[in-house]
């Protein structure tokens, strides 16, 4: 199993861009390949090391993960993110 881990800071209005990211990702359940399991999340912490989103998606192996890079759906999610993010942090492991 490979876990994908992405931290996201989302530009202003950080509420308004993190619910609608939010939104955005919970939406590929179902519908792209290579995705186990999603897991979406926005910071309820608000501190000064803190991030704005968390996505956590499982991958049956580093193909599935390849996969899911590779899907049309979660490129158009991507590019959605980018209008509405200023930066992000990438952990993948093996579990």
């Amino acid at each position: 199993m490979i876990t994908h881990v992405v931290l996201f800071q989302m530009n202003e209005p950080v509420a308004e861009n993190a619910a609608a990211v939010a939104e955005r990702l919970r939406g590929m359940e179902g519908k792209v390949a290579g995705l186990a399991s999603i897991e979406v999340g926005v910071d309820v912490n608000r501190g000064p090391r803190a991030w704005d989103l968390c996505l956590i998606t499982r991958h049956e192996d580093a193909d599935a993960l390849d996969a899911y890079q590779a899907d049309a759906h979660h490129g158009e999610v991507k590019a959605f993110i980018a209008e509405r993010s200023r930066g992000a942090a990438v952990v993948d492991f093996a579990s």
